[in-house]
């Protein structure tokens, strides 16, 4: 259970990160308002998934999800480049997160 808390507080995190982005600097208040209850709800569940997570396996997780995630999105909704060496260093992160929860396996 607490590996679900763990991934949907990463994609919550890639939610508010790009609610952020719509906020205008918070100027606009709905994607505002939706950016604090966002971060509120993923800080929560990562706070859960600590449990009986360690805390450097999760919060490596929690971040990677989050850039990596966010990253793709603001390639598809913002049109940010998506170059080689850019996308290259994602994998990087995923490969990150891999390796820590597969050294944090024994």
């Amino acid at each position: 259970m607490n590996w679900l808390f763990l991934v949907v507080a990463g994609c919550l995190e890639i939610a508010w990160a790009i609610a952020m982005k719509y906020s205008e600097g918070f100027t606009k208040l709905v994607p505002s308002v939706l950016t604090v209850v966002l971060v509120i709800a993923s800080m929560s569940l990562l706070s859960l998934s600590l449990k009986t997570l360690p805390v450097g396996l999760a919060y490596g997780v929690w971040t990677g999800i989050g850039t990596v995630g966010t990253a793709i999105l603001g390639i598809l909704l913002f049109g940010e480049p998506a170059g080689v060496a850019r996308l290259c260093c994602m994998g990087l992160i995923v490969a990150g997160i891999a390796g820590l929860r597969i050294l944090s396996a024994g």
